[in-house]
């Protein structure tokens, strides 16, 4: 697999590390409040629900990495569309940006892979 491929599946997984520190451990801070426009009354309410998208956030970025470590294209292809679904869900029902940070990055990264593969 092309270096240019598995760097950008790495900064997809990366990325949805970061998602899952600032939904699961950060959620009540004032800078991932401001981040996701949220106020601290809805944050405190929300702070549950948050860690377990975190938490799924973590499987995504787990399952790249395990597609990066092994060099499994399947598992690579795989866990990149399921970003991708997860991207344009989240863009229809919550957040257009989530489009440009989460499923824009996975579709470049996907595109490489396939390219490589």
């Amino acid at each position: 697999m092309s270096l240019i491929a598995q760097i950008l599946v790495g900064l997809v997984a990366v990325i949805h590390v970061y998602i899952l520190v600032l939904e699961m451990f950060l959620w009540r801070t004032p800078r991932t409040r401001a981040t996701f426009g949220t106020t601290e009354e809805f944050a405190e309410a929300s702070a549950p629900l948050a860690a377990n998208q975190g938490l799924y956030n973590g499987f995504l970025a787990a399952g790249l990495a395990w597609g990066l470590i092994t060099d499994d294209f399947a598992f690579q292809v795989f866990f990149l569309i399921c970003v991708i679904v997860a991207g344009i869900y989240g863009t229809v029902t919550a957040n257009r940006r989530i489009l440009f940070v989460q499923a824009l990055p996975a579709a470049v990264a996907l595109a490489f892979v396939l390219l490589a593969g």
